[in-house]
């Protein structure tokens, strides 16, 4: 079994190696970390009010889409790039940028700055006084993966597995769905993350696109639903 050590880097500390890195990753990603990704429906709220997404097979036709098509792929591509040192604050740029609606950058924005306050309590000397500024999630994710040893497509993975595990518990709560039927749609995705991480290794930022425009309608319609749960 791996082990690691701990490692001074400037005016950080490295994250240990192995098994330590992917505990990081996962500790990240946990709806536990205070990044308060349940408070956000990335829209789906929209098609769920509207009788577009009522059962387990809609909401997996709904993800799928997004994340082989739409923002989760838009995000993969930045997380990646971000993962292998390009700039970061172009990279943050372009994230704002590409958000549709202004409730998609709020939910981006918000969720990177409270990832990135966390993370530095964590893993910055406090002795420095250097921390990383907030950034879009995928970014200020990438940025702070960079120093956990683990392949960057699985780190995109499980990225986007997170992404898709808080819209899934979004409509089990709203639609609502039986837990069984909504985890067994999320189950169904698996490949289909997998097949996003992989692809988007290597991609050029400059050239994300989308063609998930349902999708980004209902998030540029969700701020005037009359009753709204969800922020975003």
């Amino acid at each position: 079994m791996r082990t690691g050590t701990t490692r001074r880097t400037g005016t950080t500390m490295t994250t240990e190696t192995g098994e330590a890195g992917l505990l990081a990753l996962a500790q990240w990603l946990s709806p536990a970390f205070p990044l308060g990704s349940f408070a956000y429906s990335h829209g789906l709220e929209t098609a769920v009010a509207e009788g577009r997404v009522t059962s387990a097979a809609a909401l997996e036709s709904w993800l799928r889409h997004l994340l082989r098509f739409g923002s989760g792929r838009a995000d993969a591509v930045l997380l990646h790039a971000a993962l292998r040192g390009d700039d970061a604050d172009g990279l943050a740029d372009l994230a704002r940028a590409l958000a549709p609606s202004a409730e998609r950058l709020r939910e981006t924005e918000e969720q990177g700055a409270a990832l990135a306050r966390t993370v530095n309590a964590l893993t910055v000397d406090a002795l420095s006084g250097q921390a990383e500024p907030a950034r879009p999630l995928p970014v200020a994710l990438g940025v702070a993966a960079r120093r956990l040893d683990l392949p960057p497509v699985r780190i995109v993975a499980l990225y986007l597995h997170s992404f898709a595990s808080n819209l899934t518990s979004c409509a089990t709560r709203f639609v609502p769905l039986g837990q069984t039927e909504a985890q067994g749609a999320l189950a169904r995705l698996a490949p289909d993350i997998a097949a996003t991480a992989a692809e988007t290794e290597g991609a050029d930022p400059a050239r994300i696109a989308s063609s998930a425009f349902g999708a980004d309608l209902a998030a540029m319609a969700h701020e005037t639903l009359p009753v709204r749960i969800f922020k975003t």
